[in-house]
């Protein structure tokens, strides 16, 4: 899922996003709750409506934020008290406010509140902010409404095979229709993610969605699907992109190194796309003579890349040859 936090992919066209392949975009509680505020968008028709977007749209809590934001913040067992990042403001979100807030935007998957905190953390961190997200995802049940938006909920845990156990349980006990996977890359390595996807994901309902959160580069995310994980998100195409960085099957291009200064190659060899056909030259020029037109069409390429790489990861389920499929991948990746 591109993710559009202010109801925007940066940069990016609700048609451009489109012409990649997306089929649903994230938004963010808590930054569209502060700008333009959640009654703004139910007014003008929902957050699809708003922004011009005629598929999906799951939107986050706002319990991210909890993480990102944790120097601005204070969590009690009612909720978290915020002061805004834009102006100071004092904000309060409970479970109950963010059920309210993602029904008045008008998404069409909710996620709970839960609480996340970063890694490493003491074992008593971690299972006061896993026991405290089982009792804010019943909560966010329990308020939530809206028939036309489903919820999902979102274990915690940290890296404890325990925690993760008890959390995954408590959350299939409130017999939610998807499943998120939260609380990782969060600061802990690669390796210790996977080990916790190995784990976690045979715990989740087979025949709902299994939804990891925030992640992450082109190997995490056929590390995910290797271990049974349906749905992603993740800023870093877009981020990237903005930064001259390209995703391709070769690994990242940094097309601001002089390397490419007379490079002809697109970015991504047999590529579809508009504008996959331009050169790595033409795109450094653009970033080198600080035109805007730089960063839309690498962020434009990574989405493009990013949706290619999980419509040819379907196709290789299909077929039965996933595995070949990763390991062609991961041998160009680590090359």
């Amino acid at each position: 899922m591109p993710v559009g936090t202010l109801a925007t992919v940066k940069g990016l066209t609700t048609g451009l996003v489109e012409s990649t392949g997306a089929q649903i975009l994230l938004g963010n509680t808590y930054h569209l709750h502060l700008r333009p505020g959640a009654d703004v968008v139910a007014d003008l028709g929902g957050i699809g409506s708003f922004m011009g977007w005629d598929k999906p749209v799951l939107t986050d809590s706002g319990g991210f934020q909890l993480f990102s934001l944790a120097r601005l913040t204070k969590i009690t067992e009612e909720g978290a008290t915020f002061r805004s990042h834009i102006n100071g403001s004092k904000i309060s979100l409970t479970p109950e406010e963010s059920v309210s807030i993602q029904q008045q935007l008008g998404s069409d998957i909710a996620m709970v509140l839960d609480h996340v905190i970063e890694l490493p953390s003491s074992p008593v961190d971690v299972e006061d902010a896993m026991e405290r997200s089982t009792r804010w995802a019943k909560r966010s049940r329990d308020a939530h409404t809206l028939s036309s938006q489903i919820q999902f909920g979102i274990v915690q845990g940290g890296l404890d095979k325990n925690l993760r156990k008890k959390s995954a349980e408590g959350l299939i006990d409130l017999d939610f229709p998807g499943y998120a996977i939260g609380g990782l890359s969060v600061g802990e390595p690669p390796a210790e993610m996977y080990a916790t996807l190995d784990h976690t994901c045979p715990l989740l309902p087979a025949d709902r969605p299994r939804y990891l959160m925030g992640v992450g580069t082109p190997q995490d995310l056929l590390e995910g699907v290797r271990r049974g994980v349906d749905m992603f998100d993740c800023v870093m195409p877009t981020r990237n992109g903005r930064n001259a960085t390209a995703f391709t099957d070769q690994g990242k291009l940094k097309l601001r190194n002089l390397c490419h200064e007379r490079d002809p190659q697109p970015l991504q060899a047999g590529l579809p796309g508009p504008y996959a056909h331009l050169s790595r030259a033409y795109l450094r020029h653009l970033f080198k003579a600080d035109e805007m037109l730089g960063p839309i069409l690498l962020s434009l390429h990574n989405l493009n890349y990013y949706q290619h790489l999980m419509r040819q990861a379907r196709e290789a389920i299909a077929a039965d040859c996933f595995m070949d499929f990763h390991q062609e991948k991961s041998t160009g990746w680590n090359a």
